[in-house]
């Protein structure tokens, strides 16, 4: 069963009451910006009892109690409660289009370089690292580049570092030719599986950035002034409409006019007119 569906049979663990979501949505939203719906609660449940479980602690209250009062636990404790509650979903060059897009913007000249591009949800790592082949493969002789990577949930983090896969899901991803110029195959107790090439792995820098920050000081200094590409998919659908706003305002201060936007295939942002305009199926362009 997935862990966003409600079995009101079921037995829990521990005593889950409306009240204790409602403290559950306040702090993830306050300190994450994501809005957690109401359908959600069993899947709040399913990922949180787990952190209850590693504490030794007896119910919601007391675990929600720490996190808000208890400063020593709450600076340990509140990235893991973010982690437990952050969505991740990925694969190599999900959405296609979007690769076909930024290489043929890169094959173009960016007006600088080399270009610097940031993924705003690395998640796992699959996407940025589709992202660097695709700025290897149209460099064309000059520089490819560099691209930050980044997200909210530190553990995601850790794997996107160690660039381990399984081999099957590359191949299955990525074409006949890319497994064998960005990967290297495991052997032995690690035969089935792939790690990103090192001249692939060089591009990539990887840090935690939280959204929802008023003020980004680790994205503009990677920038040295401007990204010529942003990627913020499938984000800004776990954000309400003001703080989308918030954070499309940002992005747009870190993003060089001209420079390309790259949102989730479900998001829409046709009502920021006045500093993005569509230029393809979710590419937006900086004015």
């Amino acid at each position: 069963m997935p862990d966003d569906a409600f079995d009101p049979a079921e037995r829990r663990e521990y005593e889950f009451r409306k009240a204790d979501f409602d403290r559950v949505r306040a702090l993830i939203r306050q300190r994450a910006g994501i809005h957690l719906a109401e359908h959600k609660q069993n899947m709040v449940y399913s990922r949180l009892s787990r952190r209850l479980r590693v504490h030794a602690m007896h119910s919601f209250t007391e675990y929600l109690d720490r996190i808000e009062h208890d400063v020593p636990f709450s600076q340990t404790e509140t990235q893991e409660f973010v982690n437990a509650l952050t969505t991740n979903l990925t694969s190599f060059f999900r959405e296609a289009h979007h690769f076909d897009a930024l290489a043929e913007f890169l094959r173009a000249g960016t007006g600088r370089e080399p270009p610097k591009i940031w993924c705003a949800a690395a998640s796992t790592g699959e996407e940025p690292y589709s992202i660097a082949m695709t700025m290897l493969e149209s460099a064309a002789g000059r520089a490819p580049g560099k691209l930050l990577a980044s997200d909210i949930d530190t553990g995601v983090l850790e794997t996107a570092v160690r660039g381990v896969y399984r081999l099957d899901a590359v191949q299955r991803a990525c074409g006949p030719t890319r497994p064998s110029r960005f990967f290297l195959r495991g052997t032995g107790a690690n035969e089935g599986f792939v790690r990103v090439r090192p001249d692939l792995a060089r591009l990539v820098e990887f840090a935690q950035v939280n959204l929802l920050a008023t003020d980004w000081p680790l994205v503009r200094q990677f920038a040295g002034g401007a990204f010529d590409a942003v990627f913020c998919r499938n984000v800004m659908i776990y954000f309400d409409k003001s703080t989308q706003r918030e954070i499309m305002a940002r992005i747009a201060g870190v993003l060089r006019p001209g420079g390309l936007l790259f949102v989730g295939h479900s998001e829409n942002f046709t009502d920021c007119r006045d500093t993005f305009v569509l230029r393809g199926k979710t590419v937006y362009q900086r004015l």
